[in-house]
């Protein structure tokens, strides 16, 4: 097999700093990766993982290899690769398939390319590994015990396959733990989606109207995030009780085509597909900002709005302004794919050391349980988010009250 196919290796010397960077940043990595060192829990075992490749999984990658695992890696989307990152993975002597700004068929070879070692294990992120084994090669899932799942986009597929009763593996679903989506969807995306934002843009947010479309997770940080910088927030749902949160954390709330007049920055954040058409963006403002915090680009109908528009240039960079029929221009961030990543860093590293964390715990779990676990989207167990949630406090030197054997005979009874 080939054992890696990047942009230039002699670009590794800046992506090991990057990585040494963000391991300093990270102590619960740290931590496992001192402890997989010593106990080599994956010994013998293959790993793919296809994960936005950049410094933060570069270093969840090592701690893995740590651990004894034969790592094979590809990036999840095709603008968030890294090269010097990729380059510093390989100098370290493990597979990578991946390259910044690979075109649809090539991002879908290294898909394929990362899954030829005929994995153990799989990390993905948005389910584009699952999708190659179950689809167009299923030889190469012949020696999967399970994998992990990192994000809302990757579990809402892997549900409807198991529905379906197609899922031929266990796969846990690592967004849904606590330690993952309560502070990597909601601060890691609400801090990064705005650092894409003003850094790709570099304009002032407070004054201006933000639009948030959806109000899960992600979008909550991304609302909370704009409010503190001075905008003023209109969110659009589809599920009344988040609609109705929405109004009780002090946004306004209305339907997209209501909102589409008003906005100044719309930012979707939803895992559905559509959510801003070619309609809303012909009521918007001449030179508003659209931008997606979604997995994959279809949140904005990215392919009626270049076939609707008259004319599109480069009006920054990773910004394309595209001129509608009536006169009126659109400005979109990163091709429309995942803004925080594709136009930027990402979460910040210590956000990602609390998902990565759970990644390499849930990595370890299917290990050790595989054979008990049923071929279905599994939850990460309360004992894990409990063990790195305890970890991220004495990192930061917090203690906290625990019951007396009082208060849990109370809290274990029904009677006063």
């Amino acid at each position: 097999m080939k054992k890696y196919e990047i942009r230039d290796i002699a670009l590794a010397p800046s992506g090991h700093t990057k990585i040494e960077w963000v391991k300093n940043n990270m102590p619960l990595l740290s931590a496992l990766e001192e402890d997989f060192r010593r106990t080599k829990p994956f010994e013998g075992m293959k790993i793919s993982l296809s994960v936005h490749l950049e410094a933060k999984t570069a270093y969840l990658c090592l701690v893995l290899a740590a651990g004894g695992a034969q790592m094979s890696v590809t990036g999840s989307n095709s603008l968030s690769t890294q090269d010097d990152v990729a380059a510093a993975l390989a100098d370290a002597g493990l597979s990578v398939f991946a390259y910044h700004g690979a075109t649809d068929e090539e991002y879908m070879r290294h898909i394929e390319m990362c899954l030829e070692h005929k994995p153990n294990i799989i990390i993905d992120d948005g389910g584009d590994l699952v999708e190659m084994l179950h689809n167009k090669r299923p030889d190469l899932a012949t020696e999967v015990i399970g994998g992990c799942e990192e994000t809302t986009t990757g579990v809402i597929r892997l549900k409807a396959m198991a529905r379906e009763g197609v899922l031929k593996f266990p796969m846990v679903a690592v967004n849904d733990a606590k330690c993952k989506h309560l502070f990597d969807n909601r601060y890691g995306t609400g801090q990064s989606v705005w650092d894409s934002i003003m850094r790709n843009t570099n304009l002032i947010v407070a004054s201006k109207t933000a639009v948030v479309i959806g109000y899960g997770w992600c979008s909550r940080g991304i609302a909370m995030r704009a409010s503190a910088l001075g905008a003023k927030v209109i969110v659009t749902e589809i599920d009344p009780v988040k609609a109705m949160e929405a109004k009780m954390d002090g946004y306004d709330v209305m339907k997209m085509e209501q909102a589409a007049p008003l906005g100044d920055i719309f930012i979707t954040a939803t895992g559905c597909k559509h959510t801003i058409t070619v309609e809303h963006m012909l009521k918007m403002k001449d030179r508003v900002i659209l931008a997606n915090a979604g997995h994959f680009n279809v949140e904005i109908d990215m392919a009626g709005l270049e076939e609707a528009a008259v004319s599109c240039r480069q009006t920054r960079a990773n910004i394309m302004g595209y001129t509608l029929p009536n006169g009126r221009t659109v400005n979109v961030i990163g091709e429309g794919k995942l803004a925080n990543i594709a136009a930027a860093d990402g979460h910040p590293a210590e956000i990602m050391d609390l998902s990565f964390a759970v990644q390499a715990m849930s990595a370890m779990y299917i290990k050790d349980n595989y054979r008990q676990l049923p071929a279905d989207v599994i939850d990460v167990s309360e004992e894990i988010d409990d063990v790195i949630a305890r970890r991220r406090l004495d990192a930061w030197g917090i203690q906290i009250d625990e019951l007396t054997e009082e208060q849990e005979r109370y809290l274990a009874s029904w009677q006063l």
